[in-house]
């Protein structure tokens, strides 16, 4: 029997696994990568939309219209990256004043919805 052969069989065989180990790392590695940006991305339309609601409720509680509210709204959630889909703003039950928003950055979709107490003497 030749022990040299057989060496270099089994080199053979660590080179081949060792590729597959490196295969296998570098796609977990992109797997968990684009995890992560999701992650991020969601997080990012989660505060943009935290934001815009948060503007056009401020614009409500200081006196402007349901249109010019959301409008801030609109120019919040661009100057965060993200594309207003939808805004309702308006009275709500009581004495309260509400904006409602959704918008989507990327793939990630969010909503957010802020109230307000409707200013002394508003109708």
């Amino acid at each position: 029997m030749n022990r040299s052969h057989d060496r270099d069989d089994a080199r053979g065989n660590v080179s081949v696994l060792v590729a597959a180990v490196v295969v296998v790392t570098m796609l977990l590695c992109t797997a968990v990568a684009r995890l992560g940006g999701a992650a991020a991305e969601r997080s990012r339309a989660n505060n943009a939309a935290d934001a815009s609601a948060l503007a056009a409720a401020d614009r409500l509680a200081l006196g402007q219209s349901p249109a010019q509210a959301c409008t801030i709204a609109r120019r919040t959630a661009s100057e965060n990256g993200a594309r207003l889909l939808t805004c309702s703003s308006g009275a709500g039950p009581g004495e309260t004043l509400s904006a409602e928003v959704t918008l989507e950055i990327g793939d990630a979709h969010a909503r957010s919805r802020a109230e307000v107490d409707a200013p002394a003497g508003a109708p």
